[in-house]
Parts: structure tokens; sequence; C-alpha cells
């Protein structure tokens, strides 16, 4: 029982010292991510999403950096975003052998998420925020020619499966959401989400697509920026790895880069 007390103390004493911690952040003004995500988040974590391999990319995971990086971000069209992307392996997912606590369909029903529809019936990889646009969606890795729908067991949910993901979500880090006392979660690797970035911009296509590329190319020129300064080998490194998977990749790095001429500075030699 002295045990137990004591235990109790210690953890009621870390979580105040975490919180006094994410006080700072905020009063330095670190962009974070804002209290509706932060809510969410939180949740996702209760319930084990991130301890059973999901990882969180995208314009939140980008948000994150500043903490990772020491850095401080504009808040600009390149930092804003509702929506939620969680993204994890198909294999390790089945692997795990575990779930979550409580299925994620009810977590997000108690933030007014609904399905979004799908035209695979019963196969649910997106919600939609019921009071405004939001989405909240589940990705996964595609090793196959077709970017079907995929399980994710350990979350309870199905995911769309995309090429290029595995690049991305391989060695994940752990960064804290400004949430409360801190929300634990998984984001990708900074230098693997700056290439990634490079790739995924190439692949979008005219019309709604391009601004949404135009935003991809600009996170990666603020990261590549930040890292050839401070990171030079694990950017170089990255972008070897990227380079060797094949001609395909190589090609959307390159037409990237040729857009935007900070980055033909920064990483023209190596291409």
């Amino acid at each position: 029982m002295q045990r137990i007390i004591s235990l109790r103390e210690d953890r009621e004493h870390r979580r105040r010292n975490r919180a006094r911690l994410i006080r700072l952040l905020r009063a330095e003004g670190f962009l974070g991510v804002d209290a509706a995500t932060g809510s969410l988040l939180n949740a996702m974590a209760s319930a084990g999403v991130f301890r059973l391999g999901g990882t969180v990319i995208g314009t939140q995971a980008f948000r994150l950096y500043e903490g990772e990086l020491g850095v401080r971000f504009a808040f600009d069209q390149t930092a804003q975003t509702r929506d939620i992307d969680i993204a994890s392996f198909e294999r390790l997912s089945i692997a795990l052998g575990d779930t979550v606590s409580e299925p994620l369909a009810n977590v997000l029903k108690d933030f007014s998420f609904d399905p979004a529809p799908s035209i695979d019936s019963g196969r649910t990889w997106r919600w939609k925020q019921t009071r405004n646009e939001t989405l909240v969606e589940f990705l996964t890795p595609s090793f196959a020619e077709a970017e079907s729908l995929r399980p994710l067991p350990a979350l309870g949910v199905h995911a769309q499966s995309l090429h290029y993901l595995n690049y991305l979500l391989a060695e994940p880090i752990f960064a804290t959401a400004t949430y409360r006392d801190g929300v634990l979660v998984q984001i990708p690797r900074p230098e693997r989400f700056a290439i990634h970035k490079l790739i995924v911009a190439s692949r979008r296509l005219e019309g709604p697509d391009s601004l949404k590329a135009t935003k991809d190319r600009l996170q990666a020129e603020y990261l590549v920026v930040i890292l050839t300064a401070d990171r030079p080998d694990d950017l170089r490194d990255a972008l070897e790895d990227a380079l060797s998977r094949g001609k395909r990749w190589r090609e959307r790095i390159t037409a990237s880069v040729a857009k935007m001429r900070s980055l033909q500075s920064a990483l023209g030699d190596y291409l």
C-alpha cells in the first residue's frame, strides 16, 4: 500500500511538471495544436492509437516540428489545417496482437464525427465532423500496384493505402502535442517528412490539388532550409535513401525541386 501511494504521488508530480512545461511553451508562442485537435489526439492516445503504431502525419505533424527542431513557425497557410491524418503499417497492426481500448468509431462519435461515405460498404477509413469540414483519415503504405483499402486490426479501422508512405513512416519519433499536460504522439522524422512532401507534391493533379502541391513544397522548403544548416547528414541520408529506391522516386523528387530555387540550391548537388 505504501508503494501504491508513492507511485500515485510520483505520477501526480510528473503530471504537474509536464503541465508547467506546456504552459511555458505556450507562453513562448509555440504553435503546437489547437484545443479541439489536442482534445481529439488526447482521446486517441488514451485509447492506445499511438502505442499501437499510429503516427500523426500531414500538417498536424509539421506543426509539431517546432519542438523537435527548436524553431518558430509563422502562422501562415503552410501550418494551417483542421484535418488529422493517422498512418500505420498494416503488417505491424496485425503482428501486435493487441487492439485499442475503445473502438475508434466510438471515440470519434464523441467528437461529433460520422463515417464519411465510401464506395466499399462497411470499410470506413475517414470520418467527417458534422459541425464543420474537419476530416480524420487513416492511411497505410501500399506495397501493391493498386492503392486499395486495407485493414488496421490494432486500431479497428480500415485505411487508404498509398504508395511512398512506407518511406515516411520509417523510424518515427515521439513528439508532444500542447494540450493540458501534454499528449505524447508519434510523428515522422523531419528529414523524411521533407523528402516525402517533394514526392507527394509531384503526384498532385491539376485543379484544387495544385494548391495542396504548393503547400507540400513550401513545407518541404521550410524543413530543408532548417535541416541543411542544423542536420545536414540526416537530410542527405534521407535523400539518398529515397533516390536509391528507383527511377520514379528520383523523377518525382527532381520535378518538385525544379520548381523552387531554394530547393535547387540545397539539394541540386545530389540530383
